[in-house]
């Protein structure tokens, strides 16, 4: 198995060099840092400082501003300087595109400065060409000479800078040798990476960043692999998914990919991007970081961990024996049951088990509508597959609705009516499972398999042979995976690579429990635990449950069903509707972003599988939405370029008639379809 992190089954931090931005330290087990980026004018300086100071007193750390040419980057030292009059020192960072001339000043001014080895030096223009050694050396000459004044700069005045890598922006001699891949990407960051060590500069932090989480993940694994391969040590990491949207969508999207990540212990700092206002992203970045703070009494006078492992739960540590790859997505490898496993889609069990009496109504919160002037079921996109309950159903269901019970309401239904044979499936731990006396379903069982829980008694269930010699026969069963450690999604995983090791093929549901006091909390939650073990090709289905200590609280099967089609759907494992790949506003925007992106899902989101992508600029604009089948990009003041992938299909539309042109194009493409009547 390559090296990639500290330990697939506990939590603990992988240890980078150290670097200081400003009064700012990053990375060598300091807590992870928070930042974001201002969605201003820079040349508004009093707009840029107000955003600015929202955002810090939000909690960012690090505040992040666009120079796009030479004048922005000069007036970043009017913007520092009334910062520093109020009494703010928070480390600014200069993003920079295309011009390096803009990060040669900028880095004498402000504290970091982020460059991206794809347009840094490199003009992309979407040509294949092939590159003989000796061309690519080349390129490589060119890079060094136009790199090492910026290198010089940053040493002489103690700046930091970012290498970010963008999956979408990735110069045409790595596209030519690598393709469009994470291995593309770290090979980008690695040419400037070791320029900058021949240099003996160290004080930078790099970032893989995709809009895809899969291919984002992958990317950051790949390089610690490297970076520890060639140089036996890791430079600190920024983690971020590119142009992740708003809303619930934008939210899931993120805390997949940062939170996978994080979980394994890799991650210095982070940048949630919502296309919503910056300040509301630091939110979102607390709650996904908190999840990895350790108690005080575990932090020293520095601020430093006296040993990031100890505060989490220690699973023991897997053998040699690996069965997957963390660093490309392929699916485990089960059997069919029923709908669940085999070429199937992940399903989704709602959990109805706080609902005491359920009715037709309560259906339609996991996308089911009954009609009872027709008699029918109207079943939408993101219909739960199964439901979970213990409460006597007396009505109809949909015909593609199952009901899970324990084992005894499953006696008593089949007994009461012995076609409920078809509808209700049972649910059994270990025990049940063995105990070759008590009855089981002949096409489908459920069994509860608990992972290395450390704070469960002992004799919980069956010991591993027992159940593994059963389930290595049994087509019938479906296993629910489910741990009440707080890192669950490792002893998951964990789980998951025994029975890939043992040959059990049987279907696997995540079971994920939030105890979370906050919707908020609860949602980066699911999309941490359950997100980052789909995205390792582990699970058939996901089942999302929410106990909040002994409250009573009102079901929430609408927002979980939501929450789950939506982790599925940033997965890339069940796509269940339109997706939109939007950048956050910044400096360079040339439209509304916010406002714009709303009117965009209003007349597409019906749009099945489709993804648009809407982007405030040029440098947003092909690079990054790489993976998006149409593209909506500004290209000047109230102008619009259309895309078809990374084609140009219609230039300096205006931005009035911009969403009915998106429309029209869609259609030429054959890839609309008439919203039907509410």
């Amino acid at each position: 198995m390559q090296f990639y992190c500290e330990s697939l089954t506990a939590y603990k931090r992988l240890k980078t060099r150290e670097v200081k931005i400003g009064n700012l330290l990053l990375g060598n087990d300091h807590p992870i840092r928070v930042q974001t980026m201002t969605t201003t004018d820079t040349m508004d300086t009093m707009a840029t400082v107000e955003q600015s100071i929202r955002c810090i007193e939000a909690g960012a750390e690090l505040v992040r501003i666009t120079a796009p040419s030479k004048y922005e980057a000069e007036n970043l030292q009017q913007i520092k300087d009334e910062l520093r009059k109020r009494g703010y020192t928070t480390p600014l960072v200069a993003d920079i595109h295309f011009t390096p001339n803009a990060a040669e000043i900028a880095a004498r001014i402000v504290e970091k400065v982020r460059v991206n080895p794809g347009n840094y030096v490199d003009k992309k223009k979407f040509e294949q060409i092939e590159y003989t050694d000796a061309e690519y050396a080349e390129e490589i000459e060119r890079i060094r000479e136009r790199f090492t004044p910026l290198i010089k700069i940053c040493k002489e005045y103690g700046t930091a800078m970012r290498i970010g890598t963008n999956h979408g922006s990735l110069s045409d001699r790595i596209m030519s040798r690598y393709g469009d891949t994470a291995m593309g990407m770290v090979e980008s960051a690695m040419e400037f990476l070791r320029i900058a060590r021949n240099k003996d500069y160290h004080q930078i932090v790099l970032s893989m960043k995709s809009s895809n989480p899969q291919v984002m993940v992958q990317a950051y694994r790949l390089l610690i692999n490297h970076m520890i391969d060639e140089f036996g040590e890791c430079y600190p990491l920024h983690l971020g998914v590119t142009e992740a949207g708003d809303g619930e969508d934008g939210r899931i999207k993120s805390a997949i990919g940062i939170g996978t990540l994080l979980e394994d212990g890799i991650g210095d700092t982070i940048r949630v991007s919502l296309t919503e206002d910056p300040e509301l992203e630091i939110p979102v970045c607390k709650d996904i970081v908190k999840r990895y703070t350790p108690s005080p009494s575990l932090v020293t006078e520095n601020n430093k961990l006296k040993d990031p492992s100890k505060p989490f739960a220690s699973g023991e540590v897997l053998g040699a024996r690996f069965a997957y790859s963390p660093f490309e997505y392929k699916r485990r490898e089960t059997f069919e049951v029923s709908n669940i496993g085999g070429k199937h889609v992940p399903v989704v069990v709602a959990d109805f088990s706080k609902i005491e009496k359920i009715i037709p109504a309560d259906l339609q919160s996991i996308g089911y509508d009954y009609d009872p002037e027709t008699d029918k079921w109207n079943i939408g996109d993101a219909a739960a597959d199964y439901i979970f309950t213990n409460a006597k159903i007396d009505f109809a269901l949909p015909g593609t609705l199952k009901v899970i019970c324990y084992h005894h309401f499953w006696e008593d239904a089949i007994e009461e009516n012995k076609n409920n044979e078809n509808k209700y499936i049972p649910i059994i731990d270990g025990f049940q499972y063995i105990d070759a006396k008590i009855k089981k379903s002949a096409y489908l069982n459920f069994v509860m398999i608990d992972c290395y829980s450390e704070n469960t008694d002992t004799g919980i269930q069956p010991s591993w042979n027992e159940l593994a010699a059963k389930l290595k026969t049994d087509k019938t069963a479906v296993i629910c995976l489910s741990s009440t450690n707080k890192n669950a999604m490792q002893s998951i995983r964990r789980m998951f690579v025994e029975l890939m090791n043992d040959g059990i093929k049987n279907p696997a549901i995540i079971i994920c429990d939030s105890n979370d006091a906050t919707n908020d909390e609860n949602l980066i939650h699911y999309s941490i635990e359950a997100g980052g073990l789909l995205l390792d090709g582990f699970g058939d289905g996901v089942c999302l449950g929410h106990h909040f200590g002994n409250k009573t609280i009102a079901p929430q099967t609408k927002l979980l069903n939501s929450i789950a089609f939506g982790i599925l759907q940033a997965t890339r494992t069940r796509i269940s509707k339109t997706e939109y790949i939007s950048c956050p506003s910044c400096g360079r925007t040339l439209f509304d972003l916010q406002e714009t992106t709303a009117k965009i899902r209003a007349v597409t989101n019906h749009l099945k599988g489709v993804k648009i992508a809407i982007m405030g600029c040029i440098v947003n604009g092909p690079g990054e939405m790489a993976d998006a089948d149409f593209g909506y990009v500004g290209s000047g003041v109230g102008k619009i370029t259309l895309y078809r992938g990374k084609e140009v299909v219609k230039r300096n539309v205006a931005s009035e008639v911009a969403v009915d042109e998106l429309i029209n194009l869609l259609k030429e493409s054959d890839a609309w379809v008439t919203p039907s009547a509410p």
